[in-house]
């Protein structure tokens, strides 16, 4: 359905791609994964026909396969509404005359020139179209699957909470009956229930399907082939399988090229003491060799040979094809959080609350929970339940519309919003941070390194970062601010595995206390000793 052939991606003088190749076949469902910015964005843009190749070329089979594109992040008309974007995204439908009348003109059509291949393309292709539910009806049945069917149609597309703008973006690409999906980050703000349906639906989906994600339990639960994007080489590797199936394989690969590695350290050494022997035994024997013995000084000269053979031979080695390249560890996030000030007993207190937005009905409503010292909580449930809006309460950025919310003495909060409102657009991460830290400029940067800020990235203002660059901004001004109560609002979103699986380790071994509202199933289950479920009846707490 969907080749790429030999693909090369230049920025500048900065290398993204590499002679990428390879194919996407009906039925498949393929996940392409990768450090952020290794130029996975970049490939589905170029596979969209919205960015050019520096070379190479990509082919569609039919041409006219209807290719369903989900990118990364939801932009939209400052004032649109949720019904604008749907009637745009449906198009003007063509009536079933005009449909109809089409079909009768490629069947005469037909009947003069019946071994025209393209004209019988096009009549199966309409006859396909008439047979099957209008847009109305494919629109009502997307929108009630996605569980937006009861969002009114006047509302404002910047009221919409991060779950839904993804579950209407997914909406507005389903609409279009799609062929193959080439999917961008499509769990990022999905609830547990929207994932879950989201895997069933590409289950039953017929066609083909191109998908990053950096979600470990969506990705083995819906992927059957793996394509591996190396951030250093800028090239691609496949792995057929499911995402425990390529780990499995990549690491036996890497264990396997360690091997081959400390084997050629070993022979390198061994081959340079050789040279060092023979090149000493040469020395030897001229000093000792008179003029006088012409068969001395001829095996001299021998032995002077055999070093310089076997030292060209070695310089050979080492810059041929055979030569095995330290493999790297990967370039990953270093989140060490220093331990926090002492924090007492209670670390936060929520009696009789509730919250919502004034002037509208509450979200929830007799809130009584409680956090102490040490407690690591994630919060799940339905998109647009509430649980930003309690973040943002107990955060003191929302008034409660009854009952309290109280921090302990002691706490120093730490707040990470969903939607990054909280960086200032115009200033550099060197300035993020400087403007919570004690740290000069030099110490600035090195500190932004360990967050995978390199080269001029670091002075750019954060507008011009990407989603994950901002993510890791965030959690770096997290680290800066020595907090010992933070709250998170999906925190791994945009981040990839590596980073994310850093994070969680870092979270392990952070002595203060976490509230984080999450849906990687992976990450609760590693973090999380306590679960908040939002349900009909409030909240309800697992331990």
């Amino acid at each position: 359905m969907l080749t790429a052939h030999h693909i090369s991606k230049f920025y500048g003088i900065n290398k993204i791609l590499d002679n990428v190749s390879f194919s996407v076949n009906s039925g498949q469902r393929v996940g392409l994964i990768g450090p952020n910015g290794c130029g996975k964005t970049t490939l589905l843009r170029i596979l969209t026909g919205e960015e050019i190749p520096d070379s190479g070329l990509v082919s569609l089979t039919p041409s006219n396969l209807r290719v369903g594109y989900l990118p990364q992040g939801f932009d939209s008309a400052p004032n649109s509404t949720v019904k604008s974007l749907i009637r745009e995204a449906a198009g003007s439908p063509a009536t079933k005359e005009s449909v109809e009348a089409e079909l009768v003109r490629l069947a005469t059509a037909l009947a003069a020139n019946p071994n025209q291949t393209k004209l019988q393309s096009e009549y199966d292709s309409i006859l396909n179209r008439l047979q099957q539910p209008s847009a109305v009806t494919r629109l009502s049945s997307v929108l009630a699957s996605l569980g937006l069917d009861d969002i009114p149609d006047d509302l404002p597309v910047s009221a919409l909470s991060g779950g839904q703008k993804t579950r209407l973006s997914l909406a507005l690409v389903l609409l279009g009956d799609p062929q193959l999906l080439l999917l961008d980050e499509p769990t990022n703000h999905l609830d547990i229930a929207m994932l879950e349906w989201l895997e069933d639906w590409l289950a039953d989906f017929h066609g083909a399907a191109l998908i990053v994600s950096h979600d470990r339990t969506f990705l083995e639960r819906t992927i059957t082939r793996i394509l591996d994007l190396n951030p250093e080489k800028h090239t691609l590797k496949a792995y057929d399988g499911r995402y425990s199936d390529y780990m499995e394989q990549y690491l036996r690969q890497h264990d396997k090229q360690w091997a081959a590695y400390r084997d050629q350290v070993y022979e390198i050494r061994r081959m340079k003491q050789d040279i060092a022997r023979t090149k000493e035994h040469a020395r030897n024997v001229e000093i000792t060799t008179t003029s006088r013995d012409p068969g001395m000084r001829r095996y001299a000269k021998k032995v002077a040979r055999k070093a310089k053979s076997r030292e060209k031979k070695f310089d050979r080695f080492l810059d041929s094809d055979e030569r095995v390249e330290k493999p790297k560890p990967g370039w990953q996030m270093k989140l060490e959080f220093d331990q926090p000030a002492h924090l007492g007993r209670d670390v936060l207190t929520i009696e009789n609350l509730s919250i919502g937005y004034p002037g509208c009905d509450p979200l929830l409503t007799g809130l009584n929970l409680h956090i102490q010292a040490g407690g690591r909580i994630a919060f799940t449930g339905p998109n647009g339940c509430g649980k930003t809006t309690l973040l943002r309460t107990v955060a003191g950025r929302l008034p409660p519309l009854g009952g309290r919310a109280t921090l302990g003495s002691s706490v120093k909060l730490g707040y990470m919003s969903q939607e990054q409102e909280l960086l200032d657009p115009q200033k550099s991460a060197v300035e993020t941070i400087q403007q919570v830290s004690p740290f000069n400029h030099t110490e600035t940067r090195s500190f932004l390194h360990y967050y995978l800020f390199s080269g001029d990235d670091p002075l750019r203002p954060t507008r011009d970062l990407s989603y994950g660059e901002r993510s890791r901004l965030v959690l770096a001004k997290l680290v800066a601010q020595g907090c010992n109560f933070l709250l998170l609002d999906e925190p791994i979103n945009h981040l990839d595995i590596p980073s994310r699986e850093r994070f969680e380790q870092a979270l392990a071994g952070f002595e203060g206390a976490v509230l984080a509202v999450v849906h990687d199933r992976y990450f609760i289950q590693r973090f999380a000793t306590e679960l908040w479920v939002v349900d009909g009846a409030g909240v309800r707490r697992d331990v």
